[in-house]
């Protein structure tokens, strides 16, 4: 069952998924600490989805474009990938701007109470 599934055994599923998941990490994070959008951590994602399917495919005779194991790749990599490049840009955020930002949870900032993002004071001051 489980092969008809991931088109392979569960072991080789696994360890592929943990080397190719912290391939995924490291390229949202990449693309987080190099100020890229969500987007560009996203396509390196896919490209390491599919070089996961290709191993599949040139070492253990696994379908190439089988469809179940494709989205189950383009589904886990991904999102591995979209939480390293919110979690390092949350990160970056609170300690960049630490004067304006503080940490709202893992995967989100606010600003600090007291700051006015809306221009007022500085519009305020510079009529008095």
């Amino acid at each position: 069952m489980d092969q008809a599934i991931l088109s392979t055994s569960v072991w080789v599923f696994v360890i592929l998924a943990l080397v190719f998941g912290l391939c995924s990490w490291l390229a949202g994070q990449a693309a987080a600490r190099a100020w890229r959008s969500m987007p560009v951590a996203l396509g390196y994602s896919v490209l390491i989805a599919l070089a996961d399917r290709f191993l599949l495919f040139a070492l253990r005779d696994a379908s190439l474009l089988d469809p179940t194991g494709l989205v189950i790749a383009l589904v886990m990599f991904p999102t591995i990938a979209a939480l390293a490049f919110r979690w390092n840009q949350v990160d970056m955020m609170v300690s960049q701007y630490p004067w304006l930002y503080e940490r709202a949870g893992l995967l989100s900032w606010r600003p600090l109470p007291g700051t006015d993002f809306g221009g007022a004071s500085d519009a305020k001051a510079a009529t008095d």
